[in-house]
């Protein structure tokens, strides 16, 4: 039997591993990247959803976007239009006013952090449903050919 520590022995060759897998993305980035990306509000949702074709998990992520961002946007719109409203009461106007002011902050705040837990999420690989937008945006999802 041979020495194992005989100089004159070959060493065994290296086992071949696997390379990780990569999903065949259209865009060109890690899927987690591109899916961080695409939780931009509105406009990342939009782009990444156009451009992405065969990645589930970035056009998922892309739908709830665009569906995050149509909500954020329709919240100014009626934040905007009750504060006019409320700025012109007679007496009480300024009140109200500043009152709308800290309702609309609060929720801008929840906005954000949303939107920093969905990029989060997306970053980390994880695939999360935003309360009450994500399954709308699975049903939407689901409903694409890809």
């Amino acid at each position: 039997m041979p020495d194992p520590a005989d100089p004159t022995q070959p060493p065994p060759p290296p086992s071949p591993e696997p390379a990780p897998e990569v999903n065949a993305s259209t865009t060109g980035l890690p899927s987690n990247v591109a899916a961080a990306i695409a939780c931009i509000p509105l406009v990342g949702g939009i782009i990444f959803y156009v451009l992405e074709k065969r990645d589930g998990f970035v056009r998922f992520y892309a739908m709830q976007s665009i569906i995050f961002g149509l909500a954020w946007l329709l919240f100014n719109i009626v934040y905007a239009i009750v504060h006019v409203i409320f700025a012109s009461v007679p007496a009480i106007g300024v009140f109200l006013s500043l009152l709308w002011g800290l309702v609309g902050m609060l929720v801008h705040l929840a906005f954000v952090i949303v939107w920093i837990i969905a990029t989060i999420k997306a970053f980390t690989g994880v695939r999360w449903d935003i309360p009450y937008i994500g399954p709308m945006a699975r049903k939407q999802f689901e409903g694409t050919a890809i």
